[in-house]
């Protein structure tokens, strides 16, 4: 009897203790040789096993057995920065920056001694010219995606900069296939086939997101537009048919036929900061619980975002969930091996990330345990139906258990956009389902074009388990069998409220004068130019943040070493984050700017610290306070 108590108070209690991440899924770290500087572009498995990568440096490695023993072979070298590798049909073929280039073994001595050129691009030299796939199709035509260069605003000057282009290899054409992209880093296919695409915030991108595309469609960046009527384009806009007067993407798509919206929005900061990668987990279980669903990877945040699909009235939208975070660096390629692991392939040089590794190759394994998780969520006339992956403990199922909300974003030329028009969505009704796994939620203010916040409290499973991840975000574009169809009204301004730690006015006891001045800019990379700062005692000083950088940061400087601190309370602010240019309100910070966009300043003037001493700064950008920080060391006034 003891023995049956004893087991029955483990099973009673077992849902009690905290769960991570890794109960359920495991990173387990593959060997790099030191020589070797694997900063991973692009990877594939070839059908023996061999796992094919490119790196940012030009190289192409087989590497053997990579789950165990993992020795790598040099396969070719001399490649423009290749950000894309496939294996197809015997070759392997990589998106070099000019041109995709077909790679292959013919005296099968392991070494590449064919280089033959598949197509060829135009560049201009701006650094921002990236260029990425291919993703081969069932009719044996494969695409690709380019970025736009970056000059303060995404431009295209050669053709065609900001599109998917499908190359057909019965007529060795390249052929336009939809337009308007900024830098769509990673895109891949659904269970159904249809293409996604993932996007970077940036001019005219809020935030991260993925879209559906199809042929003609223009997802939102106007530079590629530019191109729209050259031969075998079926976009149909112009550049001047954008401007900031619709506010939103929703109202625009109301106008301008083509546009297509994000089917999910990553909001900034919380589900990532530069989106990269998309694959569908194809393992039909044996990667666990989430099979056919979408997996995000961020560059910056090295982390995985999980992402459940529905169509409404014909088109996709859904919800994005956090999945696995800790990877050693920037997560930008994703690809499952024949045994069910999900390999993730890292860089950071010049895209710095929180991993904190300037490179890595790692693998995600399937413990065989399955978290309790929201599984998925679907939009209904009047709220959403929120699946679980676990039958759900009635008794815990009650509408006080969920806080929704939705907000938008600015469709703008400026760099990303605050959190706007932020309306909170009282629960009236939550009914657990017949299949014991579903919970129907009644909404107020239910409205389409809008993203829904759904967090979830002091819900169980029926085995007691807490949920691993207790929030998610459903992209609402439309309201199944119509609903409301209103343009989104936003107010004017974006701007955050003035702050008395945002001194942006020189003060009027200053009589037009200070006593220093200090000047410190971002580097690529999230970092600081000048990690080392000095000023005097007391001193009256005009400080500009100027940001040369091609995404946004802030300066915060903190009341002595809080850098880490600070930078963990910024990261924890969520949706309010994004909405106060990531300040959190505390002691600890002694003065800020605003959300620099790139290519500006700001300056604001302070008195400084009057105790000498060291005092940290750092960039509360969610992922950035890490690898952005630097030290104001505040010098005694000297003796007169």
């Amino acid at each position: 009897m003891r023995t049956l108590f004893v087991y029955l108070l483990a099973c009673s209690t077992a849902g009690l203790f905290a769960q991570e991440e890794a109960d359920f899924y495991t990173i387990e770290q593959i060997n790099i040789p030191e020589e070797i500087k694997l900063e991973v572009g692009g990877m594939d498995f070839l059908p023996d096993g061999r796992l094919a990568v490119c790196t940012r440096m030009g190289e192409v490695y087989l590497i053997e057995d990579p789950g165990g023993t993992a020795a790598y072979t040099l396969f070719a070298r001399g490649l423009h920065e290749p950000l894309g590798l496939t294996a197809h049909d015997g070759a392997i073929y990589v998106a070099q920056r000019g041109e995709v280039t077909r790679l292959e073994d013919r005296d099968n001595d392991g070494w590449a001694d064919v280089y033959e050129t598949v197509y060829e691009l135009p560049l201009t030299g701006n650094y921002h010219e990236y260029h990425y796939g291919p993703l081969f199709r069932p009719d044996g035509s494969f695409m690709t995606t380019m970025n736009v260069g970056w000059e303060g605003r995404g431009v295209s000057h050669v053709p065609w900069r900001g599109w998917m282009m499908q190359f057909d290899p019965s007529s060795a054409q390249l052929l336009p296939y939809a337009a308007g992209m900024r830098s769509p880093a990673g895109f891949g296919t659904n269970a159904e086939g249809d293409l996604f695409v993932a996007e970077n915030q940036g001019d005219w991108i809020g935030s991260g997101r993925i879209t559906h595309l199809a042929k003609g469609d223009f997802a939102g960046h106007p530079a590629s537009l530019r191109w729209a009527d050259r031969k075998g384009s079926e976009v149909n806009l112009k550049v001047d048919d954008l401007n900031d007067d619709f506010q939103t993407m929703y109202n625009a798509r109301k106008e301008l036929t083509g546009l297509k919206l994000p089917a999910v929005w990553f909001p900034h900061g919380i589900l990532g900061i530069s989106t990269a990668d998309i694959i569908t987990d194809r393992t039909e279980g044996a990667f666990g619980a989430f099979a056919g669903q979408l997996f995000v990877s961020d560059q910056g945040q090295s982390k995985i975002m999980r992402v459940a699909l529905e169509k409404v009235n014909g088109e996709y939208q859904g919800v994005v969930f956090p999945f696995r975070e800790g990877f050693s660096s920037g997560l930008l390629r994703l690809k499952f091996s024949a045994d069910h692991a999900l390999y993730a392939g890292q860089t950071a040089r010049g895209w710095a990330a929180t991993g904190g590794e300037a490179f890595a190759l790692e693998r995600l394994t399937w413990t065989g345990k399955t978290p309790f998780e929201m599984y998925a969520v679907r939009a209904r006339e009047d709220g959403f139906e929120i699946e679980f992956s676990k039958p759900v403990a009635a008794a815990n199922v009650r509408a006080s258990a969920f806080a929704i909300q939705n907000f938008t974003y600015r469709y703008h030329h400026n760099y990303g956009s605050p959190v706007v028009d932020i309306q909170d969505n009282p629960v009236t009704t939550a009914e657990l389902l017949p299949d014991g796994k579903t919970v129907r939620l009644q909404l107020e203010g239910f409205r389409p074009g809008y993203i829904y916040e759904i967090r979830v409290s002091g819900l169980r499973s029926a085995e007691n388990d807490k949920l691993l991840h207790d929030f998610g975000y459903y992209t609402l574009n439309a309201i199944p069998g119509g609903g409301r169809d209103d343009a989104v009204a936003l107010t004017a301004a974006d701007a955050t409220d003035a702050s008395p730690k945002n001194p942006t006015g020189m003060p009027d006891d200053w009589n037009g004068s200070f006593d220093e001045e200090i000047l410190l800019e971002s580097a690529l990379g999230m970092k600081y130019k000048q990690q080392y700062l000095t000023a005097t005692a007391g001193a009256r000083i005009k400080f500009t943040f100027r940001n040369p950088d091609d995404m946004e940061h802030n300066f915060v400087l903190t009341s002595g070493k809080m850098g880490d601190k600070v930078g963990v309370a910024a990261s924890k602010l969520g949706l309010r984050g994004a909405a106060t240019a990531y300040i959190p309100d505390m002691p600890e910070v002694l003065v800020h700017t605003q959300l620099v966009a790139p290519e500006t300043e700001e300056s604001i003037y302070f008195t400084a610290p009057t105790k000498p001493g060291t005092y940290e700064y750092v960039c509360t950008v969610p992922g950035h306070y890490t690898v952005m920080r630097g030290v104001l060391v505040v010098k005694a006034e000297p003796s007169r």
